[in-house]
């Protein structure tokens, strides 16, 4: 994908196999993936599946998760972005999702909501798609207000895997 967004402090970038170490620094931290099935990767190889799987979903959507780089530093946080989600998640499928991850001491500093306002912007503007929906673990009170600070709205909440989940979405002003 030739497409870079921008916005105060951050670059969001696609996804390279050279982003590998810090993705896997980010994903091997258990504090990370408390909400996420309690999986942390244990093995480089995972990162690199994970890398190659992101970067296939560019070719068939046309879009995926990108990298979020700080723009004072360089230094690669986490990712963010819009996912076209082709499996049955809530009872829904083919729809967009908005998410993020960013490293632990990257937390609280208001780089996922930057970055996930951008996304929004640029899913409704440019994709002019009609509705953006995200899932969030109904434990995790810092993604939950992320999602309501950026504008979705919970609408719904399930369970999958004996997990509970709460389900956001924010249609398009623009339609």
């Amino acid at each position: 994908m030739n497409l870079i967004l921008e916005t105060e402090r951050l670059i969001l970038r696609e996804m390279k196999l050279s982003d590998a170490d810090a993705l896997f620094e980010m994903d091997r931290n258990p504090n990370v993936h408390q909400y996420l099935w309690n999986k942390p990767i244990t093995d480089t190889s995972e990162v690199n599946a994970y890398i190659d799987n992101v970067r296939k979903q560019y070719l068939d959507n046309r879009i995926g998760r990108f990298v979020v780089v700080l723009k004072e530093t360089n230094e690669l946080i986490g990712w963010a972005g819009l996912k076209y989600i082709t499996e049955m998640v809530n009872n829904k499928i083919n729809f967009y999702d908005i998410g993020y991850r960013l490293n632990e001491k990257f937390w609280g500093k208001g780089y996922a909501s930057e970055a996930s306002f951008a996304w929004i912007e640029y899913g409704f503007s440019k994709m002019n798609i009609k509705v953006i929906e995200a899932v969030a673990h109904k434990d995790n009170v810092a993604s939950n207000i992320i999602l309501q600070k950026i504008g979705l709205k919970m609408t719904d909440q399930f369970m999958e895997d004996d997990i509970p989940w709460n389900w956001y979405e924010l249609n398009n002003p623009n339609t």
